[in-house]
């Protein structure tokens, strides 16, 4: 192949060893059955997939010196790969000519493996399932190491899902490495989304209409602390959050870092007046409100809440770290009328009482049917907490059960897609430090699917990466806001907008007493 270039002599071996239609490769002439599926990573096995996912790349784990794979379904012929590396890389065009030819079908892997005494070995089938529905095509998240005391470099970025490709939203190494988190999008719009900043550049509430971005001071004399945990408003209009005093500390064993919550209210913020707003059944002074989760509907507040944390120091006891595996958070919904801003009387969905639990995290599906949301031992932070796991309830009968995608090691952060027919969450199932996104299917009676990794071109990916993927985020398209223009609001300081307070909220500040009437108590 002289005067050929390299590149072009390498690409043309690929194509010729690794993709073929199954005329290039004979059936071996006789193989050994082996009674049970091959090993491969990431787990691709008896999934239930998306038609527009990115092809699944996967890594055989068993010894062989020959690979041969078969993908086979009822309205193509037969994807034929054979290699002596273990790693199968399948094309996009042909993966997506398959997914789309076979929606609502199955298709079929076969693996046969040729062993060094030149016998070959078949395993049982692999079979995976093509849904009808498409999940949306965008996925944002954070990615940063996982440190024990301060952060380091991190960054939002955004994964287009129907292939590979990634691209940085905001690295924080373009803004004096201040902490950035908590993205949030308006209707999993790719032109409306707010984003939380922290750290030497100056704190504050992104808030981002295409190019368009400014900062917002969200502090008031009612609230000294900054915005965190957020909610859209189905209208647009206003986003509710929590308003939370976090404090980290360390243990020499086991899971490195605790947060804890010294106290917390639940706030909303108004985009066209610039004021935050509340009202004392969601700012309680005897407790602590977080993790706001608007209804589809707009007319009612998914949130969690616990006793502030006085309630649990004693006398003998005055150390956070003797009580803070004691603070459990029960589930709220409390009605709220858009047009008049009035709220209703309290309901609690699921206590702590019930489960002898922390109940956090909601997060509720397009249709307002099901409620996902997080169990764990204590506290607000199942990130770090072991015990974390995913829940589902069924809001028509108010029945909530467990299901079996949950792991032994941390599952948390869950979001929808637009449709309800898929979420993602995160998990630290691989090795219990690193937490990497997962998605799975939901029918239309609620049951879920086998969770799978989000599919990466290097099957071997999730070993070798040292980041932790957090805050995991549908958007239907890409998002169309640039970091110069996020950079560059987070670092205006000069330019920062002040939050007013609601003249409500001064009248509102009644007594504890006629505050704890207005609750209703399970």
């Amino acid at each position: 192949m002289n005067g050929i270039h390299p590149t072009i002599v390498r690409i043309l071996l690929l194509l010729t060893i690794l993709m073929v239609l199954s005329c290039g490769f004979p059936e071996p002439d006789s193989v050994t059955q082996i009674l049970r599926q091959p090993k491969i990573t990431p787990d691709y096995a008896d999934l239930i997939i998306p038609p527009n996912i990115a092809p699944m790349h996967f890594q055989i784990q068993e010894e062989g010196k020959v690979f041969r794979v078969s993908i086979q379904s009822s309205n193509l012929e037969p994807i034929i790969i054979q290699s002596s590396n273990p790693e199968i890389r399948i094309a996009q065009k042909t993966w997506r000519r398959l997914l789309q030819k076979n929606k609502g079908k199955s298709f079929r892997i076969d693996i046969d493996v040729q062993t060094s005494d030149e016998k070959w070995e078949r395993f049982e089938s692999i079979i995976n399932h093509v849904s009808e529905s498409d999940i949306d095509g965008f996925l944002v998240y954070r990615r940063l190491r996982p440190y024990h005391t301060l952060w380091g470099t991190m960054g939002i970025y955004q994964r287009n899902l129907e292939d590979f490709s990634e691209t940085p939203l905001l690295l924080n190494r373009t803004m004096d490495n201040t902490c950035i988190n908590c993205h949030s999008f308006y209707q999993k719009r790719p032109d409306r989304m707010i984003l939380h900043t922290r750290g030497r550049s100056g704190s504050g509430m992104l808030v981002a209409d295409g190019e368009n971005v400014i900062k917002v001071d969200t502090r008031t004399a009612f609230n000294q602390g900054h915005a965190t945990f957020r909610s859209w408003h189905p209208n647009g209009e206003i986003v509710a959050v929590s308003i939370n005093r976090f404090i980290q500390f360390f243990h020499a064993t086991g899971e490195s870092r605790e947060v804890c919550d010294l106290g917390s209210d639940l706030m909303l913020y108004h985009f066209e007046s610039n004021t935050m707003s509340t009202y004392p059944t969601i700012a309680h002074p005897d407790r602590m409100e977080t993790y706001p989760c608007w209804a589809p509907d707009g007319c009612s507040l998914f949130f969690c809440s616990a006793p502030k944390i006085e309630s649990y120091l004693t006398a003998e006891e005055r150390d956070i770290d003797a009580v803070y595996s004691r603070i459990q958070y029960d589930l709220h919904q409390i009605p709220y009328d858009p047009e008049s801003g009035t709220w209703g009387k309290i309901t609690t969905i699921l206590s702590s009482s019930e489960t002898g639990k922390s109940v956090v995290m909601p997060n509720v599906s397009p249709d307002g049917r099901f409620l996902l949301f997080s169990i764990a031992d204590y506290g607000s932070f199942p990130i770090f907490n072991k015990s974390s796991d995913i829940y589902m309830m069924d809001l028509q009968t108010g029945d909530y059960h467990k299901p079996d995608i949950n792991s032994d090691e941390t599952e948390s952060s869950m979001c929808w897609s637009s449709n309800g027919r898929w979420f993602v969450f995160v998990s630290k199932r691989m090795d219990g430090l690193y937490a990497f996104p997962y998605l799975c299917h939901v029918d239309e009676s609620g049951r879920v699917s086998k969770p799978f990794l989000l599919p990466q071109d290097d099957p071997d990916y999730y070993e070798t990466v040292r980041e932790t993927f957090n805050v995991p985020e549908f958007v239907t398209g890409p998002v169309e806001t640039s970091w110069q223009a996020l950079s560059r609001a987070a670092l205006d300081n000069a330019s920062l907008i002040q939050a007013n307070l609601d003249e409500k909220v001064q009248v509102d500040q009644v007594t504890g007493a006629s505050v704890r009437s207005m609750w209703q108590q399970p």
